[in-house]
């Protein structure tokens, strides 16, 4: 269980923080980018959430931000490696990591929702109702992070479940953003080269 007794710590005041593991880098470093953006995606999904959404609407996306949670605890504890592999592969010690089963889980509320839709002819503009703007926000939002973690997985050793599921992530925010948009019927269609002159 987590304990905060204290907001402020004034340590973050020299421009540095501290790693899940006590060590201590740059705020700009791209691991503490990487979780910030996942932090910034949660709460983004908390904004979506207070437009009065169904009950198993609220229940998914309140799911999402917990898992999201267990991804920021994933990605400031960097992965160490095992002494006895012969392939050096990255395995974590005493630190929460993402499983492929948060991913699935995804994959089945897609599933789940494509059934329900209309295949669509044209791309979808971001909006509609007020919640599918919300998510179509998160969505973008999501894609950018998953770049961010792509970037320190360039630099360091990552679970890789963090990148599946951001990539997952993404497609079903974007194919909740249509249910909120009275199941598609309210999308808002792109006509490419609307307005163009046709001098």
């Amino acid at each position: 269980m987590v304990h905060l007794d204290k907001i402020y710590t004034k340590s973050g005041d020299t421009g540095k923080t501290s790693l899940g593991n006590g060590e201590r880098v740059q705020k700009t470093h791209p691991r503490v980018v990487a979780y910030g953006g996942v932090d910034e995606l949660n709460s983004l999904l908390g904004l979506a959430e207070a437009g009065n959404v169904s009950p198993g609407f609220a229940e998914k996306l309140t799911q999402i931000q917990n898992d999201l949670f267990d991804m920021g605890a994933d990605l400031c504890v960097p992965m160490t490696f095992s002494d006895e592999s012969q392939n050096r592969k990255p395995v974590p010690r005493k630190a929460l990591r993402m499983v492929s089963a948060q991913t699935e889980r995804l994959e089945r509320w897609i599933d789940e929702a494509t059934e329900v839709l209309q295949p669509l002819t044209s791309f979808v503009l971001p909006g509609g109702s007020k919640i599918a703007a919300a998510l179509h926000l998160a969505r973008s939002v999501c894609r950018r992070v998953e770049i961010s973690v792509l970037v320190l997985a360039e630099k360091e050793a990552i679970n890789p479940h963090t990148i599946t599921y951001l990539n997952r992530l993404s497609d079903l925010l974007f194919v909740l953003a249509r249910l909120a948009n009275n199941n598609g019927q309210n999308d808002i269609l792109w006509e490419p080269g609307k307005g163009l002159s046709n001098e």
